[in-house]
């Protein structure tokens, strides 16, 4: 068995993982083992460990010869495994490098991509968040992943669909047509055993990609996909949700002087007159900038705001997470953000390529806390809020 495939027998390489002297394969369960040599079998049993790693149930049942080839089996698992991670951990990594280079080449051309959904004619008054085949908004990355495929490939409608709930809904994804990456993040919890053999609870990132259509790509989904748009609301009608939804929030809104900004000393949002500015949906804008800083307190979503005047790079960061906390919003109330960057805002351009030059996970990161800002600010609202306390 020597040299077959880099394998070798504990005679000639101590310390070396061991091949089995003899796999009993069981065909089906209940069956009569057949005793292979080890190296026949040896390939497919490590192919049913990498199942079972994955979590799927092994095609190939099998037991071995005597404890030595436990042991030998059980190293052969921790390789396949640890195998899966690195490919796992690059594949992630590659997700994460890959939309930020695109973000990145956005903002070397002067465009902030989150906001070219209100840049096209006639329709600032229609940007939605992107919808799933069930009606719900995306939310974090995706809308600005989901925004970009629409703005860059001419997509009109909101709605989007894996290839599987496309055939589920009667329709069929249309021969050619080339899908748009999502992602799922979560965590999952890892019990480890520290050095004095002490057991803790360590939570790992994870980062799933996974492609969907544009309802435009797909032919034969029901009628109402591909229905006329909602009628707009009046722009009156707008500014008022606008103003009970900020009012709702419990926020103190002063006015006076010439700039906007948030005071975590005071706890309270400062604006300009609304006369100073170009119109009420420019004034709902800004506002909505200042109230996403406004949840960073410790008795909202709790960021850390401390080195926001020292730290150039964590300004850079908070004012990343405000802006799409905007972009989020306003397309929540149906308000056109602020399409021209602020005087004090445009300098954040520079630092905003400096972070995520440095840091390729950051704009995920600021998605998120954007989202969970928003999602603080909905949660305040009297109807969500009744719906929470029944719960």
């Amino acid at each position: 068995m020597s040299g077959q495939r880099g394998w070798k027998t504990d005679e000639e390489s101590e310390g070396l993982p061991r091949v089995p002297s003899r796999i009993e394969v069981l065909p089906q369960p209940g069956g009569r083992a057949t005793a292979l040599p080890s190296f026949t079998a040896f390939r497919s049993v490590v192919h049913c460990l990498g199942a079972m790693a994955r979590g799927c149930t092994p095609a190939l049942p099998f037991r071995l010869a005597d404890l030595r080839d436990g042991v030998a089996m059980v190293v052969a698992f921790s390789l396949v495994v640890r195998t899966m991670s690195r490919k796992h951990e690059k594949t992630r990594v590659d997700i994460y490098a890959r939309i930020t280079e695109k973000i990145v080449a956005d903002l070397e051309r002067g465009v902030r991509p989150w906001m070219r959904p209100w840049s096209v004619a006639n329709a600032a008054d229609r940007v939605t968040r992107p919808l799933r085949h069930n009606g719900l908004p995306y939310s974090g990355m995706n809308v600005l992943l989901l925004w970009s495929e629409a703005m860059a490939r001419g997509f009109a409608s909101p709605t989007w669909m894996t290839f599987k709930q496309a055939l589920e809904l009667g329709g069929v994804v249309r021969k050619g047509e080339i899908g748009s990456m999502v992602v799922f993040a979560s965590r999952f919890t890892k019990t480890d055993v520290g050095p004095a053999g002490e057991e803790f609870d360590r939570e790992i990132p994870f980062l799933k990609a996974y492609t969907v259509f544009n309802v435009a790509q797909i032919d034969g989904l029901p009628d109402c996909y591909y229905g006329v748009d909602a009628p707009v609301a009046d722009p009156i009608q707008r500014i008022e949700h606008a103003d009970r939804f900020f009012a709702n929030t419990g926020a103190v809104i002063r006015h006076g002087g010439e700039q906007a900004y948030y005071s975590p000393a005071s706890d309270h949002i400062q604006m300009p007159p609304l006369q100073t500015f170009r119109d009420a949906a420019s004034y709902v804008a800004v506002l909505s900038h200042e109230a996403t800083h406004w949840t960073a307190a410790p008795n909202r979503v709790s960021r850390d705001l401390s080195r926001y005047a020292k730290d150039k790079s964590e300004r850079a960061r908070e004012e990343l997470i405000a802006e799409l906390g905007s972009c989020f919003l306003c397309a929540d109330l149906g308000i056109v953000p602020e399409l021209e960057p602020r005087p004090d805002h445009a300098s954040y351009l520079d630092s905003w390529l400096k972070v995520l030059a440095g840091d390729k996970r950051a704009i995920f990161q600021a998605a998120a806390q954007a989202q969970r800002a928003v999602a603080f600010l909905h949660g305040l609202q009297p109807g969500v809020a009744e719906e929470r306390q029944a719960a």
